[in-house]
C-alpha cells in the first residue's frame, strides 16, 4: 500500500498557518504538520508588522498575487467578522513629505526601498496622486506634503497578530497537527532515497519523527538555515537574507474608538532624520511606528532571542513625539518591538516548487517548496500565498500566476 500523503510546514507564521488554513479545507488536519522551534509564536514579523495591506502596490511578478490576498483578506474579514475579530477596517494610504525634506530618484526598482532608508510609498508603482488633509493623529506644519496615494478599496488594515491567531485556532479545529516549540532535525529516507519523515527534537529533548511526504519550508528569514540544516549535501542557495525593523505601538487621544468610523490611514513619510518612518492606526486605539530598519543586525537562532536595540527605540519616540505628539504632552508607548523581515534582492518573494535535482542526494514523493522573502509584505501577501501554496503542494491549477516568483 502507498504511504499516505502527508504535508509537513516548517515556520507556524502566518505563511505557514495561512497555507495550513487552505490546505486543510482540501486534505485532512491530521495529514498536515505545523512544525516551529520558538516557544513563542508569531514572535517576529507575523506578529510585529504593521498589517498594512494593499491591492496593487507590487511589482509586476507578484502584482496577481497582490490582488488576490486583497480579495482573500476582505471575504475572510466577510465570513468570519474579521472587523471584530482581527480589526479588519478599510484605510488609506498616503505619503506625507515633512518640509525640509527633498526627494530622490521616482525610478528606483521595487526592491529597493530597504537601501538607504527610503520609504517604501515611493516605489509602490504608479498612482494618481490628490490632496488630503490627512488623519486627526498626524501633526501638520507649513510646508509639509501629503498625498493620498491609495484609497476607495484598494488599502486596508489588519491587527497581524489578532489574524494570526485566528488562522492557527482554525487548523487546531481542523486537527491540524502543531509541533511546537519542536526543532526539525534531519530528514529520514527510505532505501530509495525518498523522503519519508522528518526528525523534531521537543522541548524535553526527546525526539520523535512526523510523517512527511511533501515539505514546505515557510520559515522566514529563517528559510535559508533550515533548507541547508536539512539538506546538507544541496548546493541550492536560498536568496532570502533578515532585515530587521523596531517598532513601537503608542496611543494617542486624536486616535481613539470614536474615529474609527472613518477608517485607519497608513502613513508612508520621508524626512531629514536619516529614515522613513511609517505610521500606521489601526483598530483598538493603537498607532504602529516602524520604518528604522537595519540589514546588519544578526539573526538570532529563535524569534525570541531577539535584542531590542534602545537607541532605535528612543529614534522612533523621537519620530512619534514629533508626528503624534499632542499638546506638548509625551506620548504613551503600549509595546516595543523588533522583527525580521525576509527579504529578497529583487523585492519579490519566492513561491515555487524546488526542483528534485537541487535537493542534492534525496528526492520526495509529492515536492520540497519555497514560500518566503516576502520582504514588508508578508502580511498583505499571506492570505493568497496560503491558498497558491496549498494548490501546488496538491498539484491543482493555481488560483493566480505566480510562474514568476520561483528561483534561478
Amino acid at each position: 500500500m502507498a504511504t499516505p500523503r502527508s504535508t509537513v510546514i516548517l515556520g507556524a507564521g502566518i505563511i505557514g498557518v495561512s497555507t495550513a488554513y487552505y490546505l486543510s479545507q482540501s486534505l485532512p488536519g491530521t495529514s498536515i504538520h505545523l512544525v516551529d522551534p520558538s516557544p513563542e509564536l508569531f514572535a517576529s514579523a507575523s506578529g510585529k508588522a504593521g498589517g498594512f495591506l494593499a491591492a496593487d502596490w507590487f511589482g509586476p511578478a507578484s502584482a496577481p498575487l497582490g490582488l488576490l490576498s486583497f480579495k482573500l483578506h476582505k471575504r475572510l474579514a466577510d465570513e468570519h467578522d474579521g472587523v471584530r475579530k482581527w480589526g479588519y477596517a478599510r484605510s488609506t494610504g498616503a505619503s506625507f513629505a515633512e518640509s525640509e525634506y527633498v526627494g530622490g530618484d521616482e525610478d528606483e526598482r521595487q526592491g529597493e526601498w530597504l537601501e538607504g532608508g527610503r520609504s517604501r510609498a515611493e516605489v509602490a508603482g504608479t498612482h494618481e496622486f490628490c490632496e488630503g488633509q490627512g488623519p486627526a493623529w498626524l501633526m501638520r506644519r507649513k510646508g509639509d506634503g501629503y498625498d493620498v496615494i491609495s484609497a476607495d478599496e484598494t488599502v486596508a488594515q489588519v491587527d497581524p497578530l489578532r489574524l494570526s491567531m485566528f488562522l492557527l485556532d482554525e487548523c487546531r479545529k481542523r486537527d491540524v497537527q502543531i509541533h511546537q516549540p519542536a526543532t526539525p532535525i534531519s530528514l529520514i529516507t527510505d532505501s530509495s532515497n525518498t523522503i519519508t519523515a522528518l526528525a523534531i527534537r521537543l522541548n524535553d529533548n526527546s525526539e520523535r519523527q512526523v510523517p512527511c511526504t511533501s515539505l514546505l519550508f515557510a520559515s522566514g528569514a529563517w528559510t535559508p538555515r533550515v533548507f541547508s540544516t536539512l539538506f546538507p549535501s544541496s548546493r541550492l542557495n536560498i536568496p532570502i537574507s533578515p532585515f530587521a525593523g523596531h517598532s513601537i505601538v503608542i496611543s494617542s487621544s486624536h486616535w481613539t474608538t470614536s474615529h474609527e468610523s472613518s477608517g485607519c490611514h497608513a502613513i508612508f513619510s520621508t524626512s531629514s532624520s536619516g529614515y522613513s518612518p511609517e505610521l500606521i492606526s489601526r483598530v483598538g486605539g493603537e498607532i504602529y511606528i516602524a520604518g528604522l530598519n537595519d540589514a546588519d543586525i544578526p539573526l538570532p537562532n529563535l524569534a525570541t532571542e531577539t535584542i531590542i536595540e534602545e537607541e532605535a527605540i528612543a529614534e522612533l519616540k523621537k519620530t512619534a513625539q514629533r508626528m503624534c505628539g499632542v499638546n506638548g504632552k509625551e506620548i504613551e508607548v503600549m509595546r516595543e518591538g523588533l522583527c525580521f523581515r525576509p527579504v529578497t534582492s529583487s523585492g519579490e518573494p519566492i513561491l515555487c516548487r524546488v526542483e528534485e535535482k537541487k535537493l542534492g542526494e534525496m528526492k520526495s514523493r509529492d515536492g520540497v517548496f519555497v514560500a518566503a522573502g516576502h520582504g514588508p509584505w508578508g502580511i498583505s501577501l499571506s492570505l493568497g500565498t496560503g491558498l497558491v501554496m496549498s494548490e501546488l503542494i496538491r498539484g491543482v491549477k493555481t488560483s493566480c500566476e505566480v510562474g514568476r516568483l520561483g528561483m534561478q
